[in-house]
């Protein structure tokens, strides 16, 4: 093979990496000014459901059911309503990126039968749009935590901002796999939907893991082996809502097996995504 040919091989790649990545632009900047157009509060709409869910969640579950969080150590936070925001907002991006990324490729079915470009294109641009507002909804919740008093979040902005990044890489990997499964079958919007729906109570989002491991201790262990707590824990979106509330509301490095799961689940998850999108990839434009 000679000089010419790898340098034109080169050419090509870097020719399609440009491509890639100004589509990748363009369609993140289309997604985020085409969301709230015509609207006179723009891109602060990103902040109600977040809000009204909070207010919501708040009213029954503090004041009428009477949960109360443990208070933040060493941050001294004593807030449900921040508590709360801590794990929920982590989760709405979460399924957010989930069922926008799933769905992806039926809404711009006509594009790609049209054009070739790298399909994945696709999924990171919408996550890339929701990452926006979820970045704009955790930095109204950081200004209302050093409000309240947790000044110290503020010195874990940058492990904060590194967390943030892991759970966008696990929930774009299960975007990548379930867009494919969605193409092959439509019927998968509609369950995934469903087990989302059904996700946010069995993760600690509106209620401690406390009271998980209060009803663990009283039935006691599975087969010996397994307590109800440890299988609550193979979820994974435990671990991301575990370390998101130790860095903003108790102000402290989360635990060691949270932080080397959210790690190894990111690469995974991402990985197998990865993989499954690319060989489905060319077949896309047949099926749909």
């Amino acid at each position: 093979m000679g000089p010419n040919v790898i340098q034109d091989g080169s050419v090509a790649v870097s020719s399609e990496f440009k491509r890639s990545r100004e589509l990748f632009i363009n369609l993140t900047q289309r997604e985020l000014k085409g969301k709230y157009k015509r609207t006179v509060l723009g891109q602060l709409w990103s902040l109600a459901n977040p809000l009204a869910l909070m207010l919501v969640y708040t009213f029954v579950f503090f004041f009428i059911f009477r949960i109360a969080p443990p208070v933040g150590s060493p941050s001294g936070l004593d807030a449900f309503p921040l508590w709360l925001l801590c794990g929920l907002l982590p989760w709405i991006f979460f399924s957010n990126v989930v069922q926008q990324g799933m769905g992806v490729l039926l809404a711009n079915e006509g594009l790609i039968k049209k054009v070739y470009f790298p399909r994945n294109v696709l999924i990171f641009s919408s996550a890339a749009s929701l990452a926006v507002n979820w970045g704009i909804e955790m930095m109204v919740l950081i200004v209302a935590l050093v409000i309240a008093g947790a000044y110290g979040v503020i010195l874990w902005l940058p492990v904060i901002v590194f967390f943030m990044f892991l759970l966008a890489v696990f929930a774009v990997g299960i975007a990548l796999m379930l867009s494919i499964a969605n193409v092959h079958f439509r019927d998968t919007q509609y369950f995934v939907g469903i087990i989302l729906q059904l996700g946010m109570y069995l993760t600690p989002v509106i209620y401690p893991i406390s009271l998980v491991q209060a009803q663990s201790d009283r039935f006691g262990s599975l087969f010996g082996v397994f307590s109800l707590v440890d299988l609550y824990r193979l979820n994974p979106m435990e671990r991301f809502l575990s370390a998101f509330r130790s860095l903003l509301y108790d102000n402290t490095w989360p635990a060691l097996g949270d932080t080397v799961a959210c790690v190894l689940i990111s690469a995974v998850v991402f990985a197998l995504g990865w993989v499954v999108f690319r060989r489905n990839e060319r077949k896309l434009a047949e099926i749909l």
